[in-house]
């Protein structure tokens, strides 16, 4: 009894202990944020984007996300403009449904989901000008800071909204589980659990509540099969984030610590640390 208590405690926070031990490892090194924003391309071979210690971090810059998707053979939205000189981009230019968001960042934070002036995601009203503010203030206070502006993807009914989010753990080509979110805004909606061939599961984090059993996407098994090559490719623990949209499977982005760990539930860090000693072990 006493046995099964210590392996139960030590489960209850080792997966956290992890997460935040590869945080620590990647980014207390002080070239951190010049290794994670060098500018890479799709064209670029693999030997330059893994040519040092815990390159995975140059995937953690949201374009250099884009180009190592792109060059794996994935989807990814259309791009209208990327830079930090914000004024040099006319606006005008843009149609009426268009997506913002920082090539650094987490949690949705400085993203503009633009559909007819109205930003999707606080529900409230911008001008062109009221956005470049944003935007030129957030370059002012980091000078590594890009922006991207991107298409507005649509979902498999061809129809403008937020978009479901499917987020996908995985380990050096293998998907302990997919976290199907529907969101309402960066920090609510609802969310449910999958394995790779749509069985429901347990929760396995509780971000969101639960929500009902969601069909699967038209685009599954393409989606499993882009995923797959990103984790192989990408070697270590990762999640990766995906859409099924009008276009069918598109790469979202990698998220190398999700939560920092946290709010798992103790069947979630059960199958994640199994997954991680398995096709993982000994890796941050």
């Amino acid at each position: 009894m006493l046995k099964h208590i210590i392996k139960g405690f030590k489960q209850s926070v080792e997966l956290k202990r992890r997460i935040k031990r590869r945080h620590s490892i990647f980014w207390q090194d002080e070239l951190a944020e010049d290794i994670r924003n060098i500018p890479m391309n799709e064209a670029d071979h693999l030997h330059k984007w893994q040519d040092g210690d815990n390159w995975q971090r140059k995937l953690s810059n949201k374009f250099n996300a884009r180009e190592f998707a792109k060059m794996n053979g994935c989807k990814v939205p259309d791009l209208y403009w990327k830079g930090s000189d914000i004024d040099a981009f006319d606006f005008s230019t843009l149609p009426p449904h268009y997506v913002i968001r920082p090539t650094i960042g987490h949690s949705s934070k400085m993203v503009f989901v633009m559909a007819e002036g109205k930003n999707l995601f606080d529900s409230k009203e911008y001008t062109p000008e009221q956005i470049k503010q944003v935007l030129r203030d957030e370059v002012a206070n980091n000078g590594k800071l890009e922006f991207l502006i991107e298409e507005f993807l649509k979902n498999e009914k061809n129809e403008y909204g937020i978009l479901t989010d499917f987020k996908f753990f995985c380990f050096n080509g293998e998907i302990a589980t997919i976290m199907v979110i529907n969101r309402l805004s960066p920090n609510t909606g609802f969310a449910s659990f999958y394995d790779e061939h749509w069985n429901r599961m347990e929760m396995m984090q509780l971000n969101y509540p639960q929500a009902e059993t969601q069909q699967a996407p038209a685009c599954l098994a393409d989606m499993v099969t882009c995923v797959k090559n990103l984790s192989r490719a990408y070697g270590i623990f990762v999640r990766i984030d995906f859409y099924a949209t009008y276009k069918g499977c598109v790469f979202g982005e990698f998220t190398p610590t999700p939560s920092m760990g946290t709010k798992f539930t103790r069947h979630g860090k059960k199958r994640l640390l199994s997954y991680w000693d398995n096709y993982c072990k000994g890796q941050i």
